[in-house]
C-alpha cells in the first residue's frame, strides 16, 4: 500500500488558526480551505520542511516549530486505499504580514476551529483538526465530507472510538467502544470484560468489537479512532504485526472490515478517547471489585 507523507502546520493567533484557500478545488471544482501543508524534500528534516512550506506559501518566516502529533489515516470513500501520514506542527509565525506568494492558493483566513464547520475543508485538514484540537467534538461531519454541506447527515456513516486496557499487563482486561453518528450524537457505547490478557490484545479486541457493532448497526462508512498508536499504524500498514498473539485477532479484524464500504484509522491522545476508556474501566471495575481477579 502506498503512503503519502506530508508536514502540516497549525498556526494560531488570538485563538484562531490559519487556513489557506486553494486557488482551484481538487474535487468537483470546489475551492477548499486547508492548513499550510507540503512535501518533505529529500535531505530535509521535517521541521525544516515545515518552515520552508510556510515561507513559500505565506511569505512569513516561522519563529518556532514544535511537533504536535503524527496523524495516520486512509481517506474515507477513496478506493485507492492510499495511506496518509501527516506530521503536525504547532508553529509560531513572525510579525510579517501574510502575503499569498504561491499560485496554489488564492486567499487566507484566520478562523476559530468551531467556525470551520461552515467552510469547505480539505479532508486531511478535517482529520488533523479533529485529532489535535481540544474542541474535537465541535467539528461536525459536514466539515469532513467535502461538497456535502447541504446534505442531510448520512445514516450509514459514523465515528467509532475504541479502547482496550489491562491492569497489570497481563492482568484483568477489558474493551470499550463509543459510537457517534454523522450528526454528532451518541449512537451506542459499551464494554466487555476479557479476563486475563495484555493491553495490546485488549486494544485489538476493542477494535474488533467496534467493527462488529458497526456491522450490527448497518454502518457502512466508519472512522475508527484509538489512542493505541501501535494498532493504528499496524492497521494503516505502517507497522507489521510481529506479535504472534495478535495474528488471529488481526486476521479476524481484516475479515470483518471487508463488510464495510470504507473506513479509516486515526490515532488520538488518550485525553481525546475518554468515553471508550471509561467503558474499559467500568467493566474491569465490575469484575475486580468482586474479588474474582
Amino acid at each position: 500500500m502506498k503512503q503519502r507523507i506530508r508536514v502540516t502546520a497549525i498556526c494560531r493567533k488570538d485563538g484562531d488558526i490559519l487556513l489557506l484557500k486553494r486557488a482551484a478545488g481538487r474535487i468537483e471544482g470546489l475551492s477548499n480551505y486547508e492548513l499550510p501543508t507540503g512535501k518533505i524534500i529529500f535531505g530535509e528534516q521535517p521541521e525544516e520542511a515545515m518552515a520552508r512550506v510556510l515561507y513559500e506559501n505565506t511569505g512569513v518566516r516561522a519563529e518556532s516549530v514544535k511537533l504536535a502529533d503524527v496523524v495516520t489515516f486512509m481517506n474515507l470513500g477513496d478506493a485507492s486505499q492510499q495511506g496518509n501520514l501527516y506530521i503536525v506542527y504547532e508553529v509560531t509565525l513572525g510579525d510579517e504580514s501574510i502575503k499569498i506568494v504561491n499560485e496554489r492558493y488564492s486567499a487566507y483566513k484566520w478562523t476559530a476551529v468551531a467556525d470551520a464547520t461552515s467552510m469547505s475543508l480539505d479532508e486531511a485538514t478535517s482529520m488533523v483538526l479533529q485529532i489535535t484540537s481540544t474542541k474535537t467534538a465541535e467539528i461536525s461531519t459536514r466539515a469532513l465530507h467535502i461538497g456535502e454541506e447541504d446534505r442531510a447527515p448520512a445514516s450509514d456513516m459514523a465515528t467509532i472510538y475504541t479502547d482496550g486496557g489491562s491492569r497489570g499487563n497481563p492482568g484483568p482486561s477489558g474493551l470499550g467502544y463509543y459510537i457517534v453518528g454523522a450528526d454528532g450524537r451518541e449512537i451506542k457505547r459499551g464494554g466487555e470484560f476479557l479476563g486475563m490478557s495484555n493491553s495490546r490484545l485488549a486494544e485489538y479486541y476493542g477494535l474488533k468489537e467496534g467493527i462488529e457493532q458497526a456491522i450490527e448497526l448497518g454502518l457502512k462508512r466508519v472512522r475508527f479512532v484509538s489512542d493505541s498508536l501501535m494498532m493504528v499504524n499496524q492497521m494503516n500498514g505502517i507497522y507489521k504485526v510481529k506479535n504472534s498473539d495478535l495474528w488471529q485477532v488481526h486476521d479476524d479484524v481484516l475479515k470483518l472490515l471487508s463488510k464495510l464500504d470504507s473506513y479509516s484509522f486515526v490515532h488520538v491522545p488518550r485525553s481525546q478517547n475518554v468515553e471508550a476508556d471509561a467503558e474499559v474501566n467500568k467493566v474491569i471495575d465490575q469484575y475486580t471489585t468482586r474479588g474474582e481477579y
